[in-house]
């Protein structure tokens, strides 16, 4: 961090946008209400604002709120999302986006690639979500990837976490060159890292369900939260744009994945912030 504090015109700026939707969730319903979860983890006076990359919320990165998309679950939403987005790169905020279920990645992903042209794309996830469709939905929060490569809107997508991979999901990663890089064994040097511009996408159920209990999907065998942060620290490529997806607050246990959420809110500003322009 900057010995003294930049100026406002000099902070690294971030947007909040909350994406109250889970019409194409496979299992289960609920991660409609994780943003307003994810807002009051973040405020709570259980911690503070402070990053581990040395940053803190307001004091060395201006973060807009720009509350919840009025969202309808249907066709037109992917156009508020993109949108949104689009305001947010134009006021030259890096939007941070809290689902919602991940099929929001696609409208995100395919938004931020309009303004900074193909991304490489970091995601972290227990499920590589390159369905061609999923229960008749090619919408399904089990495709966004396949959409996205399907659009030419990522050139490289790293996939960390993974630990379901079946054979319609393998022949799609092989058909689209994805990079996933094993669990077994794992180590976060074993994550590339990548060069600009990069995006960022983060789907709870990733980490193991000791530390994320409430998603939907409960996959054992996953990311620690500290080996997850070691892969971020590790990324020097600039970010313009992450989500955090899946949060299912009917299932959460104190609280706990929500505090994560929000832990997650200030470490990708922090990486936003560190690793500049």
């Amino acid at each position: 961090m900057n010995a003294a504090r930049a100026g406002e015109a000099d902070k690294a700026r971030v947007r909040l946008i909350g994406l109250p939707t889970d019409v194409h969730s496979s299992f289960l319903r609920g991660p409609a209400s994780a943003p307003p979860a994810i807002r009051a983890a973040l405020a709570s006076d259980h911690s503070n604002l402070a990053c581990e990359a040395g940053f803190e919320l307001a004091a060395d990165i201006v973060v807009e709120d720009a509350g919840d998309l009025p969202l309808h679950e249907d066709a037109g939403d992917d156009a508020i999302i993109r949108a949104a987005v689009a305001d947010a790169i134009a006021a030259a905020a890096v939007p941070i986006a809290l689902g919602g279920d991940h099929a929001v990645s696609f409208p995100l992903v395919e938004a931020v690639a309009a303004a900074h042209g193909p991304l490489n794309v970091l995601h972290i996830d227990a499920h590589p979500d390159l369905y061609d469709d999923f229960g008749g939905d090619p919408r399904s929060h089990a495709s966004p990837f396949a959409r996205i490569l399907e659009g030419s809107h990522a050139r490289r997508l790293i996939q960390v976490g993974i630990r379901t991979l079946n054979a319609h999901c393998r022949a799609q990663a092989e058909r689209f060159g994805v990079e996933i890089v094993p669990m077994r064994g794992f180590m976060p040097a074993d994550v590339p890292v990548l060069d600009a511009p990069l995006y960022i996408s983060i789907d709870l159920d990733g980490f193991d369900p000791a530390f994320a209990p409430g998603v939907s999907h409960h996959e054992p065998g996953g990311l620690s939260v500290r080996e997850v942060l070691d892969i971020l620290d590790r990324q020097t490529a600039r970010v313009v744009g992450a989500d955090i997806v899946e949060l299912n607050p009917a299932r959460d246990r104190d609280g706990v994945t929500a505090t994560l959420a929000a832990k997650l809110v200030k470490e990708l500003a922090g990486l936003i912030a560190r690793n500049g322009a």
